[in-house]
């Protein structure tokens, strides 16, 4: 890489960290090239990205940002999992790591949040605002079922009678 190009290269990684709603740091020797484009696939699937970048550029982007105490992370084969959702990055990560244990989750951040790697697993187990979302709507949608089945209930018992005194009459 020329000096423009990692100019360009830590400038952008700067805007990704400035943006990101999570940051997700972990250690990834041993794996795959199959293994990581599937673990690629699956977060850009879920809203997310996978970057792997030198240490010493990664701690030059952060300058600047609400992420920067994460720089200490940096060590070794490192990278960097992100996402605007906050929980979107580390639930990936995480279900990842879960079926390959060469992916060693070292901490991340939230905003100016510093996560350590419990931080991030139980930050992976929270609904997404996606999910959060729905349950919110169908706590919303689920009384004004029940109001619409409560208003049509006499209205129905009503008709329930009138049809067996019509009955009774047509027997009479």
């Amino acid at each position: 890489m020329e000096r423009a190009e990692k100019r360009e290269f830590v400038t952008e990684l700067n805007e990704v960290f400035k943006a990101s709603g999570s940051v997700v740091v972990a250690h990834y020797a041993g794996v795959t090239v199959a293994q990581m484009n599937d673990f690629r696939s699956k977060m850009r699937a879920a809203g997310g990205t996978i970057k792997v970048a030198k240490n010493r550029l990664a701690k030059i982007a952060l300058q600047g940002t609400e992420s920067e105490g994460i720089v200490d992370l940096f060590k070794g084969q490192t990278l960097i999992a992100y996402s605007v959702d906050p929980i979107v990055a580390p639930k990936v990560v995480m279900d990842f790591a879960k079926t390959n244990d060469k992916i060693v989750v070292l901490g991340g951040s939230m905003g100016a949040t510093m996560l350590n790697a419990d931080a991030v697993k139980s930050l992976a187990t929270l609904p997404s605002l996606d999910e959060l979302r729905a349950m919110l709507l169908g706590m919303i949608q689920t009384p004004a079922t029940r109001i619409a089945g409560v208003v049509a209930a006499p209205a129905s018992q009503l008709a329930r009678v009138f049809a067996a005194y019509a009955k009774k009459d047509e027997a009479a």
